[in-house]
């Protein structure tokens, strides 16, 4: 493992993870990497922009459920805003989204 910095548990409180379902993904144009999704939180609907574009069809994307970080302050990426962060795994450069083993809420908090 990695030498990481230890988190309190305070710290880790602080992030607001939710489970977001994926309405609508498509390219950015101009990027080989990265992918305009509209992500559903149950309260609202979130555009994120991810990383994910070589690995991922957007056509395969849409109603895939995923893990995301709501309370990250929001970015630019290519001129588009990405209020939000989609968690995957790193599996040897590649990246691998995390998603619950059963069908859960859009906007149910992970704990």
């Amino acid at each position: 493992m990695e030498n990481t910095a230890l988190l309190e548990m305070s710290d880790f409180a602080r992030l607001d993870l939710r489970i977001g379902k994926i309405e609508r993904a498509e390219r950015l144009k101009g990027s080989k990497k990265l992918v305009r999704l509209e992500v559903d939180l149950g309260r609202e609907l979130r555009q994120l922009v991810a990383g994910i574009a070589e690995d991922y069809k957007p056509e395969d994307l849409a109603g895939r459920l995923v893990v995301v970080v709501a309370n990250l302050k929001p970015a630019k990426l290519m001129g588009v805003e990405s209020r939000g962060m989609i968690l995957a795994v790193d599996v040897e450069g590649k990246p691998v989204l995390l998603q619950p083993d059963k069908d859960v809420p859009a906007g149910s908090r992970v704990r």
